[in-house]
Order: structure tokens, then C-alpha cells, then sequence
């Protein structure tokens, strides 16, 4: 079929007429499957149920090196988790902190700290005029939910299949002393997909803040998520590239099991320099005496090492990788050389960025949820929550089953052929 612009006024009503039938059709079926957040699936879940069997109360629960994991102490986490975290990371234990069950508290803490007490001896940005962020954007809700709660301001940085634009944030960097951070995800970007390029790694490690307290805020959250093992992404590892561009305390890394063992309840942790470390556990022994060690002794008892990583993880793209594929087969059959919407092809991680037709993401959500699909509401991967083209949408295959995530998108991509010939039909009124 041609392209929907390239359609007469009279063959876009006949269509509409055809799909808004197929859509009443669909509706009739009473649908309900959730696209919204990339969780993993109940299968996923059970792979790690072994877990639960690392440790029993005959096990010994002290490290290699003595300590009992029952009783305080160890703030910055166990040997044995700080380098299972470090080797999932690519740096040395002693540059990370191993925390709780996630990573979005530590991001959380770290911005709450630097607005309290400043960043390593800096005025606490609570006593400045203003405190900017950067966001690339489409990227991930979570992170300009955390700024905007703290009413730190939001600049939007485009993102490009290389990473964030480093033009213009090298501009912004330089140039203003009110940025003091830039969100990152930087291996198969929520919602894209994309990794960053070595060079834009390189560029960020040979930033020149006008800022001393700027920060690289880079969320590793899918470091070993590939679904190919013939095709994954690698990136570059950002704290020696900092270190040997002489910045060795502009980045804050963060990682975390939670999609690796259970969502919600696996380890966490930060890396960075020794500077960063020492000023983040001054706040830490007031916050906490020390973390779930336990929690940290059944990791690197069932994991062992990140060789028992990736192999959980091989068994992961098994489960997600078919849900990939229905939803791009579908995506490429029934909507490629229609002109109507653009989406990526990830090598990893956990979701499918849609670009529609400027001016019909909202509508599309919205007529998912008609009939009984949800996805994620439009314009949640931009700050404050506002796409200024209204054309992006995340799809998020991982909790269906890959009957349903076919289903979904079936009626996923009927939604777009509707509201698509509507907006057309619009502009030939």
C-alpha cells in the first residue's frame, strides 16, 4: 500500500471507515494487557527463584574475609557484592558502594544530598538562584520525576542514535555555572535503545564545566541487558575515561541487579572516585548503619561471578527477545512505507521508542486504552511530561507474553493507521 499521504481525501474516508470497523471489532474482545513500564514477566521472575536457595539457616554467613553479614558494620557493602557490581560496571571494587535494593533511591539520595550539602565542599545548590539539568530526551520519566520534585529547572538535550547531542551539551556545560547535572542512560537508552558512541563517551569524560560541582548522572541500568550475543552494543567505560581526561570526579555511575534477579529486590550501587565516595559516606553514616548484607551474601552466593551474570542473563534475552521480535515484525509489516510513524530496532534492553505522526501520540495512547491496552502516557519520556511534537510513545515488551505483546501490537499499530488518517484528514478539511 502507498504512503497515507500520497491517498486521496475520498480513499483516507474510505479507510477510516474500514479501520474505525476493525477498531469496534478488536474493542469487542474486552482486551487487557499492560505496556506501560518495562517490568519483567512472571517467566523472568521464575528463572531467579534459585536465588531463594543460596543461603539456609545452616549456611555460613560470613564473607571470605570474616565478617558476619548479620551484624553491622561494612557500610560501603561485602567484598564479594562490591566486586560483583564493579565487574557488571567494568571498574574496580574500590570505587563502588553497594546500597540497597535499587538504583533509583542512591540517584534520589545523591540529588537530595547535593541540594542539603552541596557536592564535595560546594554551596548546597538549595542556597542557589537557580540549579539547571540537563535531559536528553526521549529518556527515562523516573529521572526528570526526581529533578522536577526538587524543583531543579530542565533543559531538553535531543537525543541521537550516537547519544545526546554533545554539541549542544558541551555549549550548556561550558557556558552556564547553574548546570549542575545531565541525566544518562547510557547502554540501550530508555526509551531508544541507543548506546552512546565512544566518542560521545570521550566528549562527556573531556567536558569543561563552567560548574566545579557538575555531574555526569549515569544510569548503567541495562550494562548487561543484550538480547543478541552475536550483535550486543558495548560501551565505553566512563570513569577511566574521565580519570584520564583529568576530570576524575565529574561522574556518578549507578547499577543494579533488579532486572537481573528480582525487580525491586536485588542490589544496587554507585560508582565513582574516591573524592565522590568519602563525601557520599560522610551523609550515609548518618543515614544508615549499612545495608541488607544478607541480601548482598545470597547475590554473590547464587551469582558467584559475572560469568553466573551473564549466563542468567543469556537466559533472560531468551524470554525477551521473541516479544522483540513480535512487536518489530508487526511494527515493520503493517506500518513500514506507510509514512505514519518511525520506531527503533534495540540490540538490548528493555523497550521500543514509536515515533508517530507530530501531533498523535496522545491520541494513540488514548486508543490503545479504549480498548483495553496500556502503554505508557505519551509525552512521559520528555520533562514535565510535555513532547513538544506529541509524537513519541515507549513500548515496553517485556511483560506480556509474546501471545499477548502480538496482540497488543496488532492493535497497537490499528491505532496508529486510525488516528494517523484522522490527523490527515484534518489538514485536507
Amino acid at each position: 500500500m502507498k504512503a497515507y499521504r500520497e491517498l486521496s481525501r475520498e480513499e483516507l474516508l474510505n479507510l477510516n471507515d474500514e479501520l474505525e470497523r476493525a477498531f469496534d471489532i478488536v474493542k469487542e474482545k474486552g482486551l487487557k494487557l499492560d505496556m506501560s513500564r518495562g517490568k519483567p514477566s512472571v517467566a523472568q521472575l521464575e528463572m531467579g527463584m534459585g536465588l531463594l536457595d543460596a543461603l539456609d539457616s545452616k549456611s555460613c554467613m560470613k564473607t571470605a574475609a570474616g565478617m558476619d553479614t548479620r551484624n553491622y558494620g561494612l557500610l560501603d557493602g561485602i567484598p564479594e557484592a562490591k566486586k560483583l557490581m564493579a565487574d557488571i560496571m567494568q571498574v574496580q571494587p574500590e570505587n563502588v558502594i553497594v546500597c540497597g535494593n535499587a538504583s533509583l533511591p542512591i540517584m534520589y539520595d545523591t540529588i537530595s544530598r547535593s541540594m542539603t550539602h552541596g557536592v564535595m565542599g560546594s554551596t548546597p545548590w538549595c542556597k542557589l538562584d537557580q540549579v539547571k539539568f540537563l535531559c536528553p530526551a526521549p529518556g527515562y520519566d523516573r529521572h526528570f520525576a526526581i529533578t522536577q520534585h526538587f524543583g531543579i529547572e530542565m533543559i531538553t538535550i535531543p537525543m541521537t542514535p550516537q547519544g545526546p547531542d554533545m554539541d549542544l551539551v558541551e555549549k550548556y556545560v561550558s557556558e552556564d555555572p547553574a548546570i549542575k547535572g545531565i541525566w544518562c542512560v547510557p547502554k540501550y537508552s530508555n526509551p531508544q535503545g541507543y548506546t552512546y558512541s565512544d566518542e560521545t563517551v570521550k566528549r562527556f569524560a573531556a567536558l569543561k564545566p563552567a560548574a566545579k560541582d557538575f555531574r555526569i548522572f549515569w544510569d548503567n541500568a541495562y550494562a548487561v541487558h543484550d538480547l543478541y550475543e552475536d550483535r550486543s552494543d558495548s560501551l565505553l567505560e566512563i570513569l577511566g575515561e574521565c580519570e584520564k581526561a583529568g576530570n576524575p570526579d565529574m561522574v556518578y555511575e549507578f547499577a543494579s541487579t533488579s532486572k537481573i534477579s528480582f525487580a525491586g529486590a536485588g542490589i544496587a550501587a554507585v560508582a565513582s572516585s574516591k573524592g565522590n565516595l568519602d563525601f557520599m559516606k560522610k551523609s550515609m553514616t548518618i543515614q544508615t548503619i549499612g545495608y541488607d548484607k544478607i541480601n548482598q551474601l545470597l547475590h554473590a552466593n547464587y551469582f558467584k561471578d559475572i560469568q553466573g551474570i551473564k549466563a542468567q542473563m543469556i537466559k533472560h534475552a531468551q524470554i525477551l527477545r521473541p516479544k522483540f521480535e513480535a512487536v518489530l515484525d508487526i511494527l515493520d509489516e503493517e506500518l513500514g512505507g506507510l509514512g505514519i510513524g518511525e520506531w527503533t530496532k534495540p540490540n538490548g534492553g528493555y523497550f521500543i521508542s514509536f515515533d508517530a505522526m507530530e501531533g498523535c501520540a496522545k491520541e494513540i495512547v488514548a486508543k490503545c486504552k479504549e480498548a483495553g491496552v496500556v502503554l505508557t502516557g505519551a509525552g512521559a519520556t520528555y520533562p514535565y511530561g510535555k513532547d513538544p511534537k506529541d509524537s513519541n510513545i515507549r513500548i515496553a515488551p517485556s511483560f506480556p507474553t509474546p501471545e499477548e505483546m502480538a496482540q497488543a501490537t496488532d492493535l497497537f499499530v490499528l491505532c496508529v493507521k486510525l488516528v494517523s488518517v484522522k490527523k490527515l484528514l484534518e489538514k485536507t478539511a
